[in-house]
């Protein structure tokens, strides 16, 4: 069976590292395809070099823009490689914008769709990932879900248990995969500061870059830390930063973004992480440091239930507090993302639906 595998942003590229490295294995034929959502080498080469994913057939230059044209461009380039290559299934990863032209553009082909990380729900329809995420999934035939949380959210929609794979987290097997592999960013050593502990900062989301008063507030929270704050600044948030004329705090450095193995090792050598990613929140809890989520919900909220994550939100104040509070006692070994053969899993049961006919997305009772 051939699988076409929708790729843009720099979670997919993780992902798509051990999903594709299993397939390689499993001998099934994949067709990578780039939108390009996630464009800047920093955000985007830099992954496929350093991760050795194969270099995608297909590269399609669809990023910048408003969300609406963005999506209708990859939707329109994503149907002509279906109709070229005709594969027996599309495969996308995540929540973003070229999820969801991916998964449109199967759907409107009548071609099998499988989501991995299926059913994550921030319940905050104000974010355009959750409206990809939630519409992707009811256009899927595999649903690829990565806890039981997840699975719950799909059942409670009314989607059939058939459709429905708990098979753990594929970034758990990236993070077990690379770790040893990690390296030190070359200006690390150079900074002194650094030398007794440090906390590691993302700043992305649109809900935070694109409001002044959030990312303001955001930036006075992280003036708090009692520790330097490294912040490898998302070129998103360094247009909104310039032109706000915002000054970072003495105490964060700015630097340009990192390449997933020095993301690895800062994530490893950190106190503690603060960010507004969801799978930077996961990568925490995989090197067992406490993260200060800046947002005002998750789709993680089984690390906000032990305690390992703080929902922080915005506000100066509780940003300051979740940043200098205890971390001691934490416990971050209940296996939440299963055992790190998430990517096996999802691959046996596609080369399984490649041997039978899937069921067409019909939902179940409701």
């Amino acid at each position: 069976m051939k699988i076409v595998t929708v790729i843009g942003a720099r979670p997919q590229f993780i992902k798509a590292a051990a999903v594709s490295r299993a397939m390689a294995r499993q001998g099934l034929e994949e067709v990578l395809v780039h939108t390009g959502q996630h464009y800047d080498a920093d955000m985007s080469d830099v992954f496929f070099e350093q991760m050795g994913i194969p270099r995608p057939q297909y590269e399609l230059g669809v990023g910048g823009g408003r969300h609406g044209a963005m999506t209708g461009r990859q939707l329109e380039r994503i149907e002509d490689v279906l109709l070229t290559e005709k594969p027996g299934m599309v495969l996308v990863y995540g929540d973003t914008n070229s999820t969801l032209a991916g998964a449109l553009a199967a759907a409107k082909l009548h071609i099998g769709l499988a989501h991995v990380e299926a059913g994550l729900r921030s319940f905050n329809r104000r974010m355009p990932e959750e409206i990809n995420r939630v519409v992707t999934d009811h256009v899927s035939n595999i649903l690829f879900a990565p806890t039981r949380t997840a699975r719950d959210n799909l059942s409670r929609e009314g989607i059939a248990e058939e459709m429905i794979h708990v098979v753990g987290d594929v970034m758990l097997d990236a993070a077990l995969f690379y770790a040893e592999r990690a390296r030190m960013p070359g200006w690390f050593a150079g900074d002194s500061r650094l030398s007794g502990g440090f906390v590691l900062c993302t700043i992305h989301r649109a809900e935070n870059t694109d409001d002044p008063k959030r990312l303001r507030s955001i930036f006075a929270g992280l003036s708090a830390s009692p520790l330097p704050v490294i912040l490898p600044m998302h070129p998103r948030t360094k247009v909104k930063v310039a032109e706000l004329e915002l000054v970072p705090p003495p105490n964060v450095r700015v630097v340009d973004p990192v390449g997933y193995l020095e993301m690895a090792w800062l994530e490893k050598n950190c106190q503690i992480i603060a960010t507004d990613s969801g799978g930077v929140q996961k990568e925490a809890y995989f090197h067992r440091k406490p993260c200060v989520v800046l947002r005002e919900e998750t789709e993680w909220t089984e690390l906000v239930e032990a305690g390992c994550n703080v929902l922080a939100g915005v506000e100066e104040g509780a940003i300051a507090a979740a940043l200098t509070r205890s971390t001691q006692g934490l416990e971050f070994a209940q296996g939440f993302y299963g055992g790190g053969d998430a990517a096996e899993r999802v691959v046996e049961i596609l080369a399984a639906a490649g041997t039978r006919p899937e069921p067409s997305p019909s939902r179940g009772a409701s």
